[in-house]
């Protein structure tokens, strides 16, 4: 690496951060929802119902066919247990509403978190199903503490949709299970029509939320697949979906197998998980705030529709589809519980959802540690003690790989005038200098790349870090000294309109010193530079990220910063004989100590 090339690698990091910058206020506005449209002919594979349902009294054959939701008001039903509380509504026979009851809209503020609070349509309302779906009034059949029930029928047609939060085996705190059983009450045979179902709107958590965490996702029991609202959003420099003029894509769909299918924003989902698979899902971008501007991302949200193909029903006979539907928080300790989630719903968490998280297997060492610090929380109660002693504990485990590398490294800054006399002597001969580098490493016993061992351990540790932060709701809202929420930006205030945020720079200090005590294993002045700017680049990149993350980091550079203190204060490693290698004198004690002053 030459001077050149450090100043394109600079140059191409701060292009990149730019582009995050800029894309997210540069997109095109979004037209109005379309309407949604199942296209006939679709290649969805076909799926057969459960011909059980529940039993229907004999008076059932005559109910009349339901009223119009846009000419009778709404009427709501709440069901609660100790985590929910779900609200229903006639329109549509389906779920208006979903209060979590161990979350908090805003911090300090006792209104309920609320799933589906702003919506394009009730969740798991079936959807352009004529005299069923969310235009249509059902009646209100029965209601118990756990259990709701509606119905409506038309054109010989009888659909019931029960809905239960009782507690029974295999069922989390979060699931809502649902059965719609469709009848039919005529002397013929009669075809259905595709039953497509609403799984909610995801919205963004708050006015402070662009929304770049909202995404729709399904999975067809094996490869999982997740549509970002900025894949419908076209335009911008990131743009992957829309028309050629830059326009916003109407709508994504995508034929499947479906195990299940999800909505979501950074830290709460909901999960649909059928009895039978699915078909296919389609995706829209939605927006939520008629009064914002078309160009404020804050305005728009997700939803999904899952769809399911019925079989034609005799005369007589009946089918029910079933599903649970999971509503709450992105807890990978309940999502990963394999007896309640038997299809890898726990995939919902995106611990390497892109191409960065996977080469450093974030899919391993995110839920790993979030696993240990949920541990350690469970002893302390505080969860920023449990980032401090997750931290420590890692740096203990790994203490030996990292006392090796820092003696390679002092080894190699050992060499460094020897090798650089050795270029200049050799400057016309490469082979020559490559030979005599080898050489030297060779009989000091130096691994030339033994110095970056720290840093590999470390990387992966860190993207899984970041990455957990993404997708835990553990976090949100846990305070830590003077940070209100470990998920979040850790501001103290503004100057002229600029956050200022404490912990991110503690953590470039740290870094920054850090770099001082290491000694530079490497004699290339362009390399040596680029090491000293990356601490400002990565302060400056992660001056946004959530302070959980910089607390982090600003723990782990205070470990490696003793712990390297400790190293500067021990002998000076002793390298064999060097003669014959240009600037010696017959022995080490010729070379230059490198290594940075005691302190």
């Amino acid at each position: 690496m030459d001077k050149k090339n450090t100043i394109i690698g600079v140059a191409l990091l701060l292009a990149a951060m730019a582009s995050f910058y800029f894309s997210a206020r540069l997109a095109p506005p979004a037209p109005a929802r379309p309407p949604l449209i199942t296209p006939s002919g679709n290649p969805l594979a076909k799926n057969e119902a459960p011909l059980a349902g529940p039993a229907s009294s004999p008076s059932d054959a005559v109910l009349t066919a339901g009223k119009s939701a846009s000419s009778t008001p709404a009427e709501y039903v709440t069901l609660t247990n100790d985590f929910l509380e779900v609200k229903f509504t006639n329109h549509g026979g389906a779920i208006d509403s979903i209060g979590l009851k161990k979350y908090l809209a805003e911090q300090g503020k006792p209104a309920l978190y609320t799933l589906n609070a702003q919506q394009i349509a009730p969740a798991l309302s079936l959807t352009d199903f004529p005299g069923a779906d969310l235009h249509t009034a059902y009646t209100l059949v029965s209601q118990t503490p756990t259990e709701v029930v509606y119905r409506t029928s038309s054109d010989g047609l009888e659909v019931t949709r029960r809905y239960s939060i009782a507690k029974v085996v295999g069922q989390d705190d979060y699931q809502v299970r649902h059965e719609t059983t469709f009848r039919n009450l005529s002397d013929k045979a009669l075809p259905l029509p595709r039953a497509i179902f609403n799984l909610g709107t995801a919205a963004p958590l708050s006015e402070n939320d662009l929304g770049q965490y909202l995404n729709a996702g399904y999975s067809d029991g094996k490869d999982t697949t997740f549509i970002q609202r900025s894949e419908l959003e076209g335009g911008g420099l990131l743009a992957m979906v829309g028309a050629k003029d830059g326009t916003p894509a109407k709508y994504i769909e995508r034929p499947s197998s479906i195990a299940w299918a999800s909505v979501k924003n950074q830290f709460f989902s909901v999960i649909l998980t059928p009895d039978q698979p699915g078909t296919g899902v389609r995706v829209e971008r939605v927006k939520l705030n008629l009064l914002a501007p078309d160009t404020d991302r804050r305005a728009y949200g997700i939803t999904n529709y899952a769809q399911f193909d019925l079989k034609p029903l005799a005369a007589g006979a009946s089918s029910t589809f079933g599903a649970n539907y999971f509503a709450g928080p992105k807890e990978y300790k309940r999502l990963s519980n394999s007896d309640v989630f038997k299809h890898g719903e726990d995939k919902v968490m995106q611990f390497d959802s892109f191409f960065f998280n996977k080469i450093f297997f974030s899919g391993f060492f995110a839920p790993l540690l979030l696993t240990i610090m949920t541990w350690i929380h469970s002893g302390i109660n505080n969860w920023g003690w449990a980032i401090i002693l997750t931290t420590l504990t890692l740096k203990t485990i790994f203490l030996p790989f990292t006392l090796a590398a820092s003696r390679s490294s002092k080894r190699m800054a050992k060499l460094n005038p020897l090798m650089q006399a050795m270029r200049v002597k050799y400057k016309d001969n490469p082979q020559k200098i490559q030979s005599e580098t080898l050489r030297l490493f060779k009989e000091n016993k130096v691994n030339p790349v033994g110095g970056c061992i720290p840093i590999l351990i470390t990387i992966p540790f860190f993207v899984g870090f970041f990455s957990m932060l993404q997708s835990a709701s553990d976090l949100r809202f846990a305070s830590f000294l003077w940070v209100h929420d470990l998920s979040a930006p850790d501001t103290v205030g503004h100057i002229f309109g600029l956050p200022i945020n404490i912990m991110p720079l503690f953590m470039g200090a740290t870094m920054i010193f850090q770099m001082r005590l290491t000694p530079t294993p490497t004699t290339d002045n362009a390399q040596a530079t680029m090491m000293k700017v990356m601490p400002w680049i990565f302060t400056i990149f992660c001056y946004n990220f959530a302070s959980g993350l910089a607390l982090y980091s600003t723990i782990n550079g205070l470990f490696t910063i003793g712990q390297q203190m400790v190293i500067n204060r021990m002998p000076e490693p002793q390298l064999p004989a060097t003669a014959g290698a240009p600037g010696a004198t017959g022995g080490t004690g010729s070379m230059k100590n490198v290594t940075p002053k005691k302190k």
